[in-house]
């Protein structure tokens, strides 16, 4: 299970508020660590949400978890992660005098690594009423 997407790295809510609680804190690496897929991209690929991905380009690679989101949340061929340590392992060093490396629209390979553990939401206890 291997292809090619466009990845857009960018800011999210949740990454900014991870950011400010701390970029060591359990938070800020489950969503700097997650790549967001089309579901449509997502079946292509083979893919399920919690799934584990090498992402990989001329520049490096990096290991994160997958996302599926709902079909037309993304277009197709497409990725989306957050800023954070593991989209800098794909980034050119070169700024070009802005300060900010050229992270948009670059080409990705994606490679299926293992299958991922998706976390359960438990529901609080039901109490009785009365």
């Amino acid at each position: 299970m291997k292809g090619q997407l466009i990845l857009i790295p960018g800011r999210s809510s949740k990454q900014g508020v991870g950011l400010n609680k701390g970029k060591l804190k359990e938070e800020y690496i489950r969503v700097t660590t997650t790549l967001e897929l089309s579901f449509e991209d997502a079946q292509e690929l083979g893919l399920e949400t919690a799934d584990i991905v090498k992402i990989s380009n001329h520049i490096g690679e990096t290991e994160v978890q997958v996302k599926v989101l709902k079909e037309g949340k993304l277009p197709i061929g497409y990725a989306f992660i957050p800023y954070g340590p593991p989209s800098s392992c794909l980034f050119d060093g070169e700024t070009c005098g802005t300060g900010m490396p050229a992270s948009k629209g670059m080409t990705i390979d994606v490679e299926f690594i293992k299958k991922g553990v998706k976390k359960k939401t438990a529901l609080p206890p039901k109490t009785a009423v009365g």
